[in-house]
């Protein structure tokens, strides 16, 4: 009987799944620089041709003409999605938002205003693609007023000294993040949010890529004093109780002095009776005193109380008008 030779298939190899990479980008009011941004961006990710990449644009609430120009990428570039909140949300939401919607392997978080390079988002996916879960983009040098520089570095070492979280120092909302750690924080819905912070705290494998920020490309900055005071707040109170226990430190502070304060008009009562005054002085320095400590540790009890006000009315973090490009083309 003669068997037939069976005749094996070709099996030909799978090719490996290209990783894709999305980009966070929040925009306010950058109708200035974005074309040059984009611009700059797709230059630095045309030099990786093995990986894919998405471009999350979320347009949080501008005025100016930046939502029309960001409408016009996306029209060009079918790698962009643009996402429109109904109003103003601020930076942190929408940071949040993005991170909602995209959907690569890792994600990169970055400013669109040209300071921090695009060209170094490509260093923290090497970091990434070695191992690390979240790389940190750490400020070697920054191109700001001394003011501003002289501020934030005390801030960090402040803030640092003060949490039980290990918070990277002149780190901003630049970073990558893997797609389990990406998915981990979207589980963080507070409203006073501290994304750096956030991040900071989750844990898993970290490390840091240095550069040098650069000057802004156009407009002004979206972080003036008040904006980086209310930051510095929201850090402060969401990774740390520095505030309420410094408010017990200075009620021993207080009770020291005004006991010294009795003692030395005891002193002088009995002492020195004939240069006693009616005591006009000391009362109203005391009752000053006092009243503006108060005041003060109402302030810091107020803010954490109303950070829980904020919370307890479940209220959606943003509001989105319409997503443009991508599946949500709108």
């Amino acid at each position: 009987m003669h068997i037939a030779p069976v005749t094996l298939a070709t099996v030909e190899p799978v090719p490996a799944r290209r990783s894709l990479i999305s980009y966070v980008l929040p925009v306010y009011n950058e109708q200035d620089g974005i074309a040059a941004f984009h611009a700059e961006l797709t230059a630095a990710l045309a030099s990786r041709p093995e990986l894919d990449f998405e471009l999350v644009y979320v347009n949080d609430g501008s005025s100016d003409g930046s939502l029309a120009l960001l409408k016009g990428i996306a029209e060009k570039d079918e790698r962009v999605r643009v996402v429109d909140f109904a109003r103003n949300f601020g930076h942190q939401i929408a940071i949040t938002a993005g991170l909602d919607l995209a959907s690569g392997d890792a994600v990169i978080v970055m400013d669109t205003d040209l300071q921090d390079p695009p060209k170094v988002s490509l260093e923290l996916v090497d970091a990434w693609r070695e191992g690390a879960e979240i790389v940190h983009a750490r400020r070697r040098s920054r191109q700001d007023t001394p003011f501003k520089k002289a501020t934030a570095h005390l801030y960090y070492r402040l803030l640092r000294s003060s949490t039980e979280v290990d918070i990277p120092l002149d780190t901003g909302d630049f970073r990558l993040l893997d797609r389990k750690v990406a998915d981990e924080l979207r589980r963080y819905r507070e409203k006073s949010r501290f994304v750096r912070g956030i991040v900071a705290s989750m844990g898993y494998a970290q490390t840091e890529v240095a550069f040098d920020r650069d000057e802004r490309f156009a407009g002004e900055t979206k972080y003036p004093l008040r904006k980086m005071a209310r930051l510095a707040v929201d850090g402060m109170t969401s990774f740390s109780t520095a505030p309420l226990k410094m408010i017990t430190r200075l009620g021993f502070v207080v009770l020291a002095l005004s006991l010294l304060g009795i003692l030395y008009a005891l002193g002088m009562k009995f002492f020195r009776p004939e240069i006693t005054v009616s005591g006009w002085t000391m009362l109203m320095c005391v009752v000053l005193f006092l009243g503006g400590t108060q005041m003060l540790s109402l302030g810091v009890i107020g803010t954490y109380i109303g950070r829980i006000y904020s919370e307890a009315q479940g209220r959606p973090l943003y509001l989105v008008r319409e997503v443009i490009g991508g599946d949500g083309d709108g």
